[in-house]
């Protein structure tokens, strides 16, 4: 049902129609606007504006074209260059919801609240649901009052936005200093359709605390529990005796901006990324400091891998907010991303000495590391976490410092971080797998081994990697043909593995069966083994898997056959 509301959602806010599908008109320049519909396809938005005003050069008032380039402004962060098209688009007549949204954005900047009603009279709307709300703070914004609470309940009356609108209508209250009022909404949620959310929390606390009902407001949050950066730092707040304000919204055009973040947050999940960051977008255009809007687009930037932009938009979370180490981890795994390790390493270190007792900026630490296949520093950085963590560290912890472990030969320590991350988390099936799948590798308590990497498939009874595991463990132990299924089946899964494909050969040739034997490590050797692994494979094709394990000092598998 959610679910369906969303997408319901995502056609009433006109998100579907932000951005040009159509074709070019007769009059448009063909190249241009083939490379700005790439620009476009590909998330680059800058690139995608340039190419849109170039073609625009050839035909200015072509409403495909200006919206094209209003989108890619927008999305790109330059309300300013997009207004004067914008313009242009609603002298053409053509209809346009992007267009529509920087004219609105233009008008609640200056505090023009009557050129918004003109705009929503002359069908110059974003969407119901946008549309409903705005005309909420633009009577806000004239200081009528009870037109704005008159607009909420038709908001709040229309089927899939009443948690929309009772939210909106809490947050009109208390902008308008009627804090017992807002409480009412807020206290009957979600008994009344509004969500409990991170927002609705935080305006919620406030407003008691405004009330002078600090210890409901601790209680509110404490219920809520601990792990939202913004919330806990409210908790610790309340709770130190300091003075809190109410700074959810101040101002009509805050609200207007909250309205946008509220639409963005909802429908991340539900259309393209695209879409969402117009309005993140267009939040952060009325409120350039909102960090929830700075972190929702940042994200977003960072999924489309707009790198360049993701980081500029992350470094704009200021160092006393909450949440900027959130925002520095998105940094750095941004830097990361974009081939800099180095600057993501002293992004991390800065925030290691500014934030030691932090257990996810040591995990950031070991994973950058481990990346960089520098195994030992990485081992460092996540036993760090552990000894932060304490008795609380999550078994992963364990599993990858086991790993790190592992790729340094230190078998005995991996081991035991194996062994510690099933104390936490018995039937972890990676943990399983790995501690297993190693066992049988070293020739080791193949009995376990085997143990494990079963519970580990019954898990994950589709994961290729662990059932290549089981197969391989049958195979150490001479069940060849039982191997043989599950190294099958294993190569379903993982069509293109070299190690699978490998093992599968060595299966084959295990139970006589030589001629596919030969034609799985060929296929394992097409798919870019190591170069030691090729060259093992390239050696069995030569003389056979027997005449290898011999040369190996180990012993052929017919006369482990026989000997059985």
């Amino acid at each position: 049902m959610v679910i369906q509301r969303l997408r319901a959602l995502a056609i009433v806010t006109g998100l579907v129609a932000a951005t040009p599908v159509a074709a070019q008109t007769s009059h448009t320049e063909a190249g241009p606007y083939l490379a700005a519909r790439a620009a476009a396809a590909a998330q680059d938005y800058s690139a995608a504006a340039d190419w849109f005003q170039t073609a625009l050069g050839a035909d200015p008032r072509n409403p495909i074209l200006l919206e094209g380039t209003i989108a890619g402004l927008l999305a790109a962060g330059d309300v300013s260059e997009a207004l004067p098209l914008a313009q242009r688009m609603r002298e053409t007549g053509a209809a346009s919801q992007v267009a529509n949204m920087v004219l609105q954005l233009d008008a609640a900047e200056r505090g023009a609240w009557g050129e918004i009603f003109e705009l929503l009279e002359a069908d110059r709307g974003v969407g119901p649901l946008v549309d409903g709300l705005t005309r909420v703070w633009a009577r806000i914004g004239q200081g009528r009052m009870d037109q704005a609470l008159s607009a909420l309940d038709e908001v709040i009356e229309t089927p899939g936005l009443r948690g929309f609108g009772l939210y909106h209508k809490a947050l009109a209250l208390a902008s308008a200093g009627d804090f017992e009022g807002a409480d009412t909404v807020l206290a009957a949620a979600p008994e009344n359709g509004l969500p409990v959310s991170e927002p609705v929390l935080l305006a919620h606390a406030q407003v008691l605390s405004q009330l002078d009902r600090r210890d409901d407001a601790l209680a509110l949050l404490d219920e809520a529990g601990r792990g939202s950066p913004v919330l806990d730092a409210m908790r610790d707040k309340i709770a130190s005796g300091a003075p809190v304000d109410w700074d959810c919204v101040t101002a009509p055009a805050d609200g207007l901006s909250e309205l946008y973040i509220s639409v963005a947050g909802a429908l991340s999940n539900e259309v393209p990324d695209s879409y969402v960051l117009l309005y993140a977008r267009a939040a952060l255009e009325l409120d350039p400091d909102r960090v929830d809007g700075l972190l929702l687009a940042a994200g977003l930037l960072e999924r489309s891998q707009r790198h360049d932009l993701a980081q500029s938009v992350y470094e704009r979370v200021p160092a006393t907010h909450p949440a900027h180490v959130t925002a520095e981890l998105g940094r750095a795994e941004v830097l990361r991303r974009a081939g800099q390790p180095e600057r993501a390493l002293a992004v991390l270190e800065e925030l290691a000495r500014t934030a030691p007792g932090l257990a996810e900026v040591q995990v950031a630490l070991g994973d950058l590391r481990r990346s960089e296949s520098a195994p030992a520093e990485a081992e460092a950085a996540y036993g760090r976490a552990i000894d932060i963590a304490g008795a609380d560290a999550a078994w992963w912890l364990y599993y990858m410092r086991g790993v790190t472990r592992h790729a340094q030969d230190d078998w005995a320590g991996a081991e035991a971080d194996f062994r510690a991350a099933l104390e936490v988390d018995a039937d972890r099936a990676e943990v399983l797998n790995f501690l297993g799948y190693s066992l049988v590798e070293r020739g080791e308590k193949l009995e376990e081994a085997l143990e494990m990497i079963e519970r580990a498939v019954r898990a994950q009874p589709d994961n290729g990697a662990i059932v290549d595991s089981l197969g391989w463990a049958q195979f150490k132990l001479g069940h060849y043909r039982e191997a043989v299924d599950n190294l099958e089946r294993a190569a379903e899964l993982e069509p293109v593995d070299p190690i699978v494909n490998d093992h599968l050969g060595d299966g084959y040739w295990a139970v006589g069966r030589m001629t596919e034997a030969r034609f799985q490590w060929q296929r394992a050797l097409s798919f870019g083994p190591t170069p030691e692994n090729a060259e093992r494979l390239r050696r069995k094709l030569a003389e056979g898997l027997d005449a290898v394990l011999a040369s190996e000092g180990g012993t052929p598998l017919r006369q482990v056959a026989e000997h059985r």
